[in-house]
């Protein structure tokens, strides 16, 4: 409480109604696999131009890079990628003495790659005191012309300086990081010309626990458990995950249920034939199974080939979600960017598959190469369908993210009405968006938030209690249509 110590008038502002929460993203997706090079911890990539960067191109043995392509050329806008090595991989490093200062650059991440890499230091071109880094990259080691591929310059190695090197370059840099090791040594001489940089290893074959991620300590985190950090995701997918099928499916399941923000796109084995036994390798209401492998023109080689499909999936769900909705499912819309199907699945087939989670692509004359099932992977009828989990968190999260302001309030009728009338203007606008059933409000949701939902134990022990009740839509997947025959068309009647 204010004091109030002289006499006069005193002006204070309060907060009174509801806070607005607004929606979170669901578009966003984590892709976890093997690139020609780059950083371990995740980083935000926008389009696959910005991926080629950081990340390199397409390469044998990895689908990373047909992924994230298809990915966003099916209308994904945002993507995080935790790029994996075989263990023991090092990174390429050389130290430069220069203006009586020794600065160490290092790729900024792990392989071979790094050795393709040469740097410069001169003087800034503004101000002598200054410094400038450029970074060449070739093809190879042996590579004697390296492009310009980065130019920083005018920096300074003033720590409190607001272009302070390492501030300047790293994170920013895609292809070095550099240690400022402050003055060199006086019997140091300095380093003239390109540098290469030496070291970079590939490390031993990549194992499952790789892809898992093995760190338990926070900002050193690799892999899929370095998706913990970032809040952002809502789906993920492991291309490569034909790899270790047995354990990388039950690592996406177990990071999505956990998590309970993000939702698991699964993916069935090549070559997978029997329909009588395909099935989900995971039974879980927070991923989905599809199959089968899709055909494209290979950029490597200008020829056909065939890749598996979560890419392009997730893409068409960042899609519906941004000109639909999270609500809509992500069925019956076209895979851009696919030639053929591995196998060109009949409506028999289907009958088999469909029951069971498997969602199929199908190819339908005049219509394209579609997506033509909806359904997650749990035997649960209640969380049968893709859209209406998807919807779930999206609210759940947006609840989350939108109602911390009332954490250590003081927990009376006062926040209780206040929590209950902020969440129930933000289910408003979910209901007139489309996603929820009812003519009205009140059939579409219900808030509570008094004594009915927490005890006096409860409000004790520091727990303020909300029961939210929201009926989603569900998709038709079945459109039926019951036609008879008539003497005459008057006769028709109810």
């Amino acid at each position: 409480m204010a004091e109030y110590l002289t006499p006069g008038i005193y002006i204070e502002e309060i907060d009174i109604g509801s806070k607005p929460i607004e929606g979170v993203s669901t578009s966003t997706a984590g892709f976890v696999g093997q690139a020609e090079k780059g950083p371990l911890d995740p980083r935000l990539i926008t389009s696959f131009e910005q991926f080629s960067r950081t990340y390199g191109g397409y390469i044998k043995d990895s689908y990373l890079a047909y992924a994230v392509d298809g990915f966003f050329r099916n209308g994904g806008s945002r993507c995080y990628i935790a790029r994996v090595i075989g263990s023991g991989a090092k990174k390429a490093k050389v130290s430069i003495n220069s203006k009586s200062e020794e600065i160490e650059v290092v790729a900024n991440g792990p392989g071979l790659w790094g050795n393709n890499i040469k740097v410069a230091i001169e003087k800034g071109t503004l101000d002598g005191s200054l410094i400038k880094l450029t970074v060449y990259s070739g093809k190879s080691e042996k590579d004697t012309s390296p492009s310009v591929v980065e130019v920083f310059d005018n920096l300074s190695v003033d720590l409190s300086a607001s272009n302070y090197c390492m501030k300047m370059i790293n994170e920013i840099s895609d292809y070095v990081t550099i240690n400022h090791k402050g003055p060199k040594t006086p019997t140091a001489e300095p380093s003239t010309g390109l540098q290469a940089l030496t070291g970079g290893t590939e490390g031993d074959a990549l194992a499952a626990t790789d892809f898992s991620g093995s760190s338990n300590v926070p900002g050193e985190r690799t892999g899929l458990d370095a998706f913990n950090e970032i809040d952002d995701i809502s789906i993920v997918c492991i291309p490569d995950e034909d790899k270790f099928p047995d354990v990388l499916h039950g690592d996406l399941v177990t990071h999505c249920e956990r998590r309970k923000d993000r939702f698991a796109i699964l993916q069935a084995a090549k070559s997978s034939k029997n329909v009588a036994t395909l099935r989900p390798s995971e039974t879980s209401k927070y991923a989905a199974y599809y199959y089968p492998w899709i055909k494209i023109l290979d950029p490597l080689t200008g020829m056909p080939i065939l890749i598996p499909p979560g890419g392009h999936v997730a893409g068409v769900y960042a899609r519906v979600d941004q000109e639909k909705g999270v609500h809509k499912a992500p069925a019956n819309e076209a895979i851009n960017g696919v030639m053929a199907l591995e196998f060109k699945i009949t409506k028999g087939e289907q009958d088999v598959l469909n029951p069971k989670g498997v969602n199929c692509i199908r190819a339908f004359p005049g219509r394209g190469i579609l997506i033509w099932g909806a359904r997650t992977s749990s035997s649960d009828p209640a969380w049968k369908y893709v859209n209406v989990r998807r919807l779930f968190i999206f609210v759940e999260k947006s609840i989350e993210a939108g109602t911390q302001w009332a954490v250590f309030e003081p927990n009376d009728e006062k926040l209780w009405a206040r929590v209950k009338q902020t969440i129930s203007q933000f289910l408003t606008g979910v209901w007139r968006s489309g996603a929820l059933m009812g003519a009205t409000q009140d059939e579409a949701f219900f808030v509570k938030c008094d004594r009915t939902t927490m005890t006096q134990s409860d409000i004790d022990n520091g727990r303020l209690v909300v029961v939210v009740g929201i009926a989603p839509v569900k998709p038709a997947e079945f459109v039926i249509f019951r036609i008879a025959q008539v003497a005459k068309g008057s006769e028709i009647s109810e």
